[in-house]
């Protein structure tokens, strides 16, 4: 089994040598074969099938694309990996007519379902729709054809189900393969190609990334005779720029390079020199502080941000006086502006933001931006009348169809997975004819989905992962600019980056000329593999097979390294521990005294927190219809008057009472809103007739209160008033705790406590504390990189023994483990918490529950809000409900099995989250988008998006459910879901 891998066509196709760089051959014995290389791949461009597809084409073939065809033609697997835009899939379409001439079949494999529509599109186009099939979990269109495109996950699921689709089977196309880093998705990518059969010819197509021939090797491995072709050449030349303000005030932003001149933009080399005149204007734009002390400090502690790294240490001037920044950000329209004046549109603007892009569009409109004439603009009316024509005129305006086509009619457009799917659709489709100028855009439209532009900005290097702003790396920054340069359109590409505070063009420089993009794998086994392997190969076999698993394969050649690494930090631990050594005693002693001091107070804290918690609640409780209220902080802030305490809607924090504001907007508050209690400052009559639908009425209650409030005030003022606010029982009184104070007191008297150089050691202490617990992870991550996925599907098999998935046997072999009755319907739930779903099933814990109500609690496992919820949220039917007992039970059984899964030392199965509870059953009851999305935070093309994936478990429960009950239900709870916006979006 060979990796046979070349750069850009220098060794012949499936040969056994390894390519020699693109920098091209320099001696006669490299010129000599790079000649070979050309007539070779002029050959076979020119003859068998891969002449005939040339034939098709209008383009000619680049080396790397040639090279590729050629070695598919001649039977080998291939790696692709080449940049975004260099035209990798013509390699995946040679498979596709490889297969039609051959009388075989071809499966097209995607990460997400807009590309596989896409490229389902893309291959009727070519074949005819008689020959292409599509499938996505939730649409099957002519599955029985030649040519399918789907999901990984379909394939995936085919396999492990012995599909009769996979006879004939000869080619499987991987299209965007780094996506097997993916943490959530990626492990499906890794079981595919370790299962598929042997005869199947594998095309992975990558993004250019820097272990491309690690990966090839892997695949020679487990796949057979894999040829890598590696280019590292964009098809378009890349120019890197930074666009900054104008000198004057509303001047246009002006866009320069952000290279020195003699720099090959397409070959920057490492630490290219900067454009001297960008340096110049980051200097201009700082002046002198001349505050008192700013000489000595500077403005951000010795450093003035906007001179920084152009002046030596600290970034001072000479004689003293620090800088401040006066450099202002472009606004977004002026951005576009400028593009615009130097023909560089159409643009795809990054914003790590959905709020962000949509803003961004809001902000063009405001500025007056058009960027499309009247013949433009009646085609986009045209194209978006026609493609949203099946949207119900009523939730035109909930999905805010009007601002977004007056927005499309100038050329301006968002894209974000917060879209109702037709709209992203409609935006691609319009960019992609040259229609829309510039999309606003989060990094979700980078993978995959073909947009090319002739400019891409990125507004800032930093975004956020979900946990903190982290800076992009060069591998992303790499993939967003990749768009730039439209093949066949633009004779050069343009990346811009916004000037931001913190823009150092020495660091832009630096991460635009790597091309640092390592694929790691995320590969883990799962429960329901761990059941459909045992059941196929044995428990034994099984273990074998996960160890040829690509992250196995890593890991492997991972243990030098670290060794290496953890040997590093021995060494450093033992300067550390006689940096901080003491002569007056035992420092390392004191430094455990500090650490159960903060222990302590921190835990003190935490209780001081649960009391104060537990003081709003009662606040919230002792509220009465007419009651007026001072909220002192949080989101509600103010005063309001209470129309229903909400003591029968008693949430697990609380009740949630209804309250009128002075704004007159009736509200719900809860614990969240009112984190420091209420107050309850007097009372305003309510007539029994008031209506809160009504504005006259709620005007009338506005008026009274104020009347109220200034009779408040005035006992306040004059020190008559009687109310008192809610308890705070909720300091830490560290003051009265005994431990505290012992503890304290042994600090004091600890010999340490009194050296003079106690600060200096304390410092070099808890580096070496840090440090420590680094080298204790790394010395365990050696210790266990060794058969470490084997490990986790030995405990996982455990696991589903104690369930009684599987059980222990004895077989010929001896002592074994097989697939138990529940087993075998385990092996029919794919979804991520496939054992939390499995456990749900068998327990009952839906058996009683209707249609919506079985929808609304398959939400809670799949569904994973964007921030976390600060309350309970509503659950129809009220706490004591049907739906509310069978949450509480789910939540039970997930409780029993993350315990199960700690004790076993396995990542627990994630919470349960309850954001999508009432607008889901409010959907699948019948209700409309308006009263479905009224209230939520939850973005229309996020609801569609959550919607799909409860559809895709409740017909995975539709066919494994082990009683007749629940899958009707399943299947009822199906069709409710599956209308409306959710039935005509095509993701």
């Amino acid at each position: 089994m060979t990796a046979a891998a070349h750069r850009d066509g220098t060794s012949a196709p499936g040969s056994d040598t390894r390519a020699s760089q693109e920098t091209g051959p320099a001696g006669p014995a490299e010129r000599y074969a790079a000649s070979r290389a050309r007539s070779a791949r002029d050959r076979a461009v020119s003859q068998g099938e891969l002449g005939t597809f040339r034939k098709v084409l209008d383009f000619e073939l680049d080396p790397f694309q040639a090279d590729a065809c050629a070695a598919l033609e001649a039977g080998h697997g291939v790696l692709v990996a080449a940049p975004t835009g260099a035209g990798k899939t013509v390699v995946g379409e040679f498979a596709v007519h490889l297969a039609l001439a051959q009388g075989g079949k071809a499966f097209y494999t995607t990460p997400i379902k807009a590309l596989s529509n896409q490229k389902y599109a893309d291959l009727v186009a070519r074949h005819g729709a008689e020959s292409v099939g599509l499938l996505t979990g939730d649409t099957s269109i002519n599955s029985g054809a030649p040519v399918v495109v789907m999901t990984t996950e379909v394939l995936r699921n085919m396999l492990y189900a012995g599909s009769n689709a996979l006879d004939g089977l000869a080619f499987v196309v991987m299209d965007e393969v780094h996506y097997l880093a993916d943490r959530f998705r990626g492990p499906v990518w890794e079981e595919v190609i370790i299962h598929l059969p042997d005869h199947v010819q594998l095309v992975s197509l990558s993004a250019t990334v820097s272990n491309a021939e690690e990966f090839g090797d892997w695949l020679a491995m487990v796949r057979g005779d894999t040829t890598v072709v590696v280019s590292e050449r964009r098809p378009v030349p890349l120019w890197q720029h930074v666009v900054v303000s104008a000198p004057e005030p509303r001047g246009m932003p002006r866009l320069m390079d952000l290279y020195a001149g003699h720099v090959d933009p397409t070959d920057p080399g490492t630490d290219p020199p900067i454009n001297p005149d960008l340096q110049a204007s980051f200097r201009s734009s700082a002046r002198p502080d001349t505050r008192p002390g700013a000489a000595r400090s500077g403005r951000h502690g010795g450093r003035g941000r906007g001179d920084r790294g152009y002046r030596g240490g600290g970034g001072q001037r000479p004689g003293g006086a620090s800088l401040v920044p006066t450099r202002r950000t472009p606004p977004r329209f002026a951005v576009v502006d400028a593009l615009d004046a130097d023909a560089l549109l159409p643009a795809i603007y990054f914003i790590f933001s959905r709020a962000g892009c949509d803003g961004a569009v809001q902000q063009c409109l405001r500025a007056g931006l058009r960027l499309t004439d009247a013949a433009e603009e009646a085609e986009i009316r045209r194209v978006t009348e026609e493609r949203t024509a099946t949207i119900p005129p009523e939730d035109l305006e909930v999905l805010g169809y009007w601002e977004w086509t007056q927005a499309l009619a100038r050329g301006v457009a968002a894209h974000h997975a917060g879209l109702l799917p037709v709209f992203r659709e409609t935006v691609e489709h319009l960019f992609s004819r040259g229609l829309v100028k510039v999309v606003f855009a989060t990094e979700t439209l980078a993978l995959g989905i073909n947009m090319p532009a002739r400019s891409v900005v990125l507004e800032k290097l930093v975004k956020w992962d979900g946990t903190a702003h982290q800076p992009v790396t060069p591998g992303e920054y790499t993939q967003l600019t990749g768009r730039a340069g439209r093949r066949g359109i633009d004779v050069e590409g343009h990346a811009v980056v916004v000037d931001h505070t913190g823009l150092d063009p020495v660091a832009l420089a630096g991460l635009a000329s790597k091309r640092l993009y390592p694929l790691r794998s995320s590969f883990r086994p799962t429960y329901n593999m761990a059941v459909n392997l045992v059941a196929q190969v044995g428990r034994e076999r099984a273990r074998d097979v996960l160890e040829t698993s690509f992250a196995q394969f890593q890991a492997d050649r991972g243990v030098v390294g670290l060794a290496k690494q953890a040997q590093a930090h021995a060494e450093a631990l033992e300067g550390y521990a006689e940096a901080m050594r003491c002569d007056r005693g035992d420092f390392a002693g004191y430094m455990d005294l500090r650490r159960a001091i903060k222990d302590r107070e921190n835990e003190l804290a935490r209780a001081a927190s649960g009391v104060r918690r537990a003081d709003a609640v009662a606040s919230l409780e002792k509220l009465r219809r007419g009651d007026l209220v001072e909220v002192p902080g949080g989101r509600r802030r103010g005063y309001v008057v209470v129309l229903d305490p909400g003591l029968d809607q008693r949430g697990f924090d609380g009740p949630r009472p209804t309250v009128l504001t002075q704004e007159r907007q009736v509200k719900k508050l809860t614990l969240a809103d009112t984190p420091d209690g209420v107050q309850v400052v007097g009372r305003v009559k309510i007539p029994k007739s008031f209506n809160a639908r009504r504005p006259d009425q709620r005007r009338d209650l506005a008026s009274s209160m104020r009347n109220a409030l200034g009779a408040f005030r005035d006992d306040a003022g004059s020190g008559r008033h009687p109310h008192a606010g809610p308890g705070r029982r909720g300091r830490s009184d560290a003051s009265s705790d005994h431990e505290l104070q012992r503890l304290r007191g042994a600090l004091r008297a600890h010999p340490c406590h009194g050296c003079p150089d106690r600060d200096d050691h304390a410092r070099w202490a808890e580096r070496w504390e840090r440090l420590r617990r680094e080298h204790d992870q790394l010395v365990r991550r050696v210790e266990g990189r060794t058969g470490t996925i084997a490990r986790t599907f030995d405990r996982t098999c455990e696991v589903l023994v104690h369930l009684g998935y599987l059980e222990r046997a004895d077989g010929p072999q001896g002592r074994t483990v097989q697939v138990t009755d529940d087993g075998h319907w385990l092996r029919r739930v794919y979804a991520e918490d496939d054992l939390l779903l499995a456990e749900c099933l068998r327990r009952g814990t839906w058996d009683d529950l209707d249609a919506p109500g079985l929808a609304a609690a398959v939400s809670t496992v799949v569904y994973s809000g964007r921030r976390e919820e600060a309350a309970e949220p509503f659950v129809p039917g009220g706490p004591t409900g049907r739906l509310a007992q069978a949450l509480d039970a789910t939540t039970t059984v997930w409780s029993q099995v993350t315990d199960l899964e700690a004790e076993h030392h396995l990542t627990v199965t994630g919470p349960l989250d309850l954001g999508l509870v009432a607008p889901v059953h409010r959907w699948a009851s019948g209700r409309g988008l308006d009263a479905v999305l009224r209230g939520t935070d939850v973005a229309a093309g996020d609801f569609v998006r959550w919607c799909k994936q409860v559809i895709d478990v409740l017909d995975q429960l539709a066919a494994a459910a082990p009683r007749p009950q629940l899958r009707a239900t399943a299947r009822k709870a199906q069709a409710a879901v599956l209308r409306g916006v959710v039935a005509y979006s095509s993701l």
